[in-house]
């Protein structure tokens, strides 16, 4: 194991916090993302070396969603995916992407994954494909925020002191401008029936022309924020003592064409928690207005 890094290797931009960010780190994250094939319908992953000692449940998501996406033809597009995190992955070993082709329609295209470690699932996503059609259009309007220049950025919210957990030390491949309160910098407050969250994020960098990954990358980062959204309503902060968090199950509805290297706004709110699960809610808004995408995630949240 080597020490340092061989000088002509090129060195990733660091955060104000010194935590490593930019184009470098972005595409470190859309190759672990693009998953490479082993065989026909079988792909193989990997995970960042970080702090988490489990799988990120957005990474493994993005990543299925890019293997089932690699046996459709390029003229249809992802416009739904239903997931259920089965067990915790192993973020040391690789993640093996099996693809069953459930469907080729004339219109539709439809993929189930399942994905695999030591021979056992830990996750599976279904996933439906369309070819563009025409049709009636129309969309929620998207909540008034600021200009997302004008927001702190990710390292300035750190710089309070607060504990934002494990997430804090990690390369940063998404520039986040939260326009609410991040969950970490709240202070335990009374509930708060419909509070909302509203968070801005883009690609630190450039974005390939590739849709299917500019898509991926949006369902990496829709699982950062959902759960936050039921702590929110009950005022409660993430670092509060006998606290146990995971995704369950994981939905998104694609409306329009994402490009992740623009803003985009998300829009979070918990309608219900009830039986040691909560569920959140999000819409995400392109900087003109558009919206892009519907996300629902249930979690386990348990105060022990």
């Amino acid at each position: 194991m080597t020490t340092s890094e061989p000088p002509n290797r090129p060195q990733p931009q660091l955060d104000t916090d010194g935590v490593p960010r930019g184009q470098l780190v972005l595409d470190e994250l859309l190759r672990l993302l693009d998953v490479r094939e082993l065989e026909p319908d079988v792909y193989q992953g990997f995970s960042p070396e970080t702090r988490l000692v489990r799988v990120f449940g957005g990474q493994v998501a993005a990543q299925a969603l890019v293997a089932a996406g690699r046996t459709v033809p390029d003229d249809r597009r992802v416009h739904s995916l239903h997931s259920y995190f089965l067990r915790p992955g192993d973020p040391r070993k690789p993640i093996d992407y099996d693809v069953d082709r459930a469907r080729d329609g004339r219109s539709f295209t439809t993929r189930r994954v399942v994905a695999m470690q030591d021979d056992t699932p830990i996750f599976t996503l279904s996933a439906s494909f369309q070819i563009d059609e025409a049709g009636l259009d129309h969309q929620l309007p998207m909540p008034d925020a600021p200009d997302p220049q004008s927001l702190p950025t990710y390292a300035d919210r750190l710089a309070g002191g607060h504990n934002a957990g494990p997430w804090a030390k990690i390369p940063r491949p998404v520039d986040i401008r939260y326009v609410t309160d991040p969950p970490w910098a709240r202070r335990p407050s009374a509930p708060s029936p419909g509070a909302r969250s509203l968070v801005w994020f883009r690609a630190d960098g450039t974005m390939p022309d590739d849709p299917l990954l500019n898509i991926c990358l949006l369902v990496y980062v829709s699982d950062l924020f959902l759960l936050d959204s039921v702590l929110a309503t009950h005022g409660l902060n993430p670092s509060v003592g006998g606290l146990q968090m995971a995704s369950l199950d994981h939905a998104v509805w694609f409306h329009r064409p994402v490009k992740m290297d623009d803003w985009v706004l998300y829009d979070i709110a918990s309608p219900s928690a009830s039986g040691a699960r909560g569920l959140g809610v999000g819409y995400f808004f392109s900087e003109q207005g558009q919206m892009l995408a519907t996300v629902v995630q249930e979690g386990l949240i348990r105060l022990t």
